[in-house]
Parts: structure tokens; sequence; C-alpha cells
């Protein structure tokens, strides 16, 4: 039993072997008919890295040739396969743009705005490829409204779309970490404006309120008054949008000391009126 599976063992050693051998020859030293053969041969047995080193030596030679159209869109989905998103697309988009009529011109589209996807960084990084991406999934939801793939590219448009608007609340939020209080106060603002519906609405409008009370309590006296009644805005914003919220409760110390505080700069108006100053 032992030797027949040391023998079952060195069979298929001798077969790795000898298809290593076979692809190594064809590789370096076969024509081009015997590289563009074995390629597809490969891709369909799944073995890609190898079936793209093949289709890149073939490229180039096969030209404008009939085979181009199938070789283009089997490097494109070997590359998806292997995960090597960006190339993926390139090819893809390469393919779409030359075989518009093509049959396989639904996959291709979607493909190269998966790939475009999944190349994707998360909100914390550049948003370059995020943009990408949801312009080839845009372009394939309105190309192929139809499709059974349609659902899906939707729900990566969806969560595309929330990344980016997790990326600009973060910006907004790092102006007020880093006490830019005026900056943060007109980036939640275009933030909210630009971002309707968004579920980060209601801690855009509270961190907002936060920036524009910190902003009026630390105001030179003549910058006072209208800074804290834009502070209290705010709030006012806040409550009217989300009138259960827990901020406004965590809040209510705070437009306490707008209230004080304006109280104190009437008095003070008052006082330098009467002394006709």
């Amino acid at each position: 039993m032992f030797r027949i599976k040391q023998l079952g063992l060195l069979v298929i050693i001798a077969v790795t072997f000898s298809a290593c051998s076979e692809y190594h020859k064809v590789l370096n030293k076969g024509t081009t008919e015997d590289q563009y053969k074995l390629a597809t041969q490969l891709f369909e047995e799944g073995s890609y890295n190898k079936s793209i080193n093949l289709f890149e030596k073939v490229i180039p030679k096969y030209g404008a040739k009939p085979q181009m159209e199938r070789i283009q869109y089997m490097v494109g989905e070997a590359n998806f396969k292997t995960k090597s998103y960006e190339l993926a697309a390139y090819y893809f988009e390469r393919f779409i743009g030359n075989y518009p009529s093509s049959s396989k011109i639904e996959d291709a589209t979607f493909l190269a705005a998966q790939s475009y996807y999944y190349d994707s960084p998360k909100s914390s990084r550049d948003q370059a490829n995020t943009h990408k991406a949801l312009t080839a999934l845009q372009n394939f939801i309105d190309k192929f409204p139809e499709s059974e793939k349609i659902k899906e590219a939707n729900q990566y448009y969806d969560d595309l779309a929330t990344r980016l608007e997790k990326k600009a609340f973060d910006i907004a939020k790092q102006y007020y970490i880093t006490e830019k209080y005026q900056a943060a106060i007109m980036a939640f603002d275009i933030f909210i404006e630009d971002n309707f519906g968004t579920e980060y609405k209601e801690e855009a409008l509270a961190y907002k309120f936060l920036a524009a009370y910190k902003l009026a309590m630390n105001s030179a006296e003549f910058k006072k008054e209208e800074r804290i009644n834009n502070a209290t805005a705010s709030y006012d914003r806040l409550k009217k949008n989300f009138p259960e919220s827990e901020r406004l409760k965590e809040f209510s110390s705070k437009l306490e000391d707008l209230n004080k505080e304006l109280e104190k700069l009437k008095e003070l108006y008052a006082k330098y009126t009467k002394n006709g100053l």
C-alpha cells in the first residue's frame, strides 16, 4: 500500500513537472499560436497568472485580429480573478471601448465597475478610485437598467456614496477637533447641503453647534453678539430636525451659557449707551 502511494505521488510530480516544463517552453520559445492556445487552456483551467503571462506575449502580435476581442476579455477576467483590480479595470475599459457591440459588453461593463469598487479604499484614504467606481457603476446602471446585476450594482453604488459621505464628515469633524471652528462650521454646512438625507446629519448639526458655541464664547466682544446668535440658530436647527435627539439635553447648559453671555453683552451695551460712550 505504501509503495502504491509512493508511485501515485511520483506520477503526480512527473505530470506537474511536465506541465511546468511545457508552460515554460511555450512561454519562452513557443510560436504565437502555441502561446495563444496554451493561454486559453490555462485560463479555462483556472491557472490565471500563467495565462496572463502568456497573453501578455500574445497581445502585441495579434493586434486587430478577431481573436483580440476574446483575449482582452480573458485578460481582464484573469486579472479580476487574481484580485489585480486596477489592471482588470484597465483591460475591461479597453474592451468596452474597442468592442461596444460585443455580446460580452454587459458583463465587461459590470466587471469594470466591480473592479473599481474593489479597488476603492476606505473612507480615511484618498477617494479618487471611489469616484471612478461611482462613475463606472452609474454608467452600468444607465446602460443596463434591466440587468440581473442591477441590484448588486446599486448596492455597490450606495456603499461607495456612504464612504464619500463619511470622508466629508470626517474632514469637517477634523476642523472641529483642531479648533478651526469657522472652517468646521463652513464644512458642516457644505456637507449637509451636499448630502441631503445622510445618516450623519444629526452628528453634523451637533458638531456645527459645538463649533459655533466655542467660536462665540471665545470671540472678541465686538464679534460676540452675531456669533452667539449664529450658535443659537444652530441649536434651533438641530432641535427642529431632531426634536428627540439626546444631544439636545447635553447642549442645554451650553445654550444657557450663550443666553447668559448675550445678557451680559446687552447690559454692557446699555451701560456704554447710558454713559454716552
